[in-house]
């Protein structure tokens, strides 16, 4: 499921990046670290200002098929920042 993860983020990294948005590479560890954190991933806010964050690694952490990958406190993290900023398309 890792595999899957980082090839889902890598996508949404690609055309994050068309946008402006500038993300490193992600990992589930990487993606643990930001949670835990009091910043958010990076590019969060040149997606937010784009009215993309379906392409936030705080996105990808929410998405179902990625939850089991993540603690209850790391997938609310992720949701808060989502919340704070305004997005609530979930899938």
């Amino acid at each position: 499921m890792e595999e899957k993860f980082i090839a889902a983020f890598e996508a949404r990294r690609a055309e994050a990046e068309k946008l402006g948005a500038r993300m490193r590479p992600m990992d589930v560890k990487g993606a643990k670290r930001i949670l835990s954190g009091s910043r958010t991933s990076d590019g969060f806010n040149v997606l937010m200002s784009k009215g993309r964050l379906d392409l936030s690694l705080e996105a990808l952490v929410v998405d179902k098929r990625f939850t089991a990958l993540f603690t209850d406190e790391e997938a609310n993290e992720a949701l808060t920042r989502l919340l704070d900023a305004g997005f609530y398309k979930f899938k």
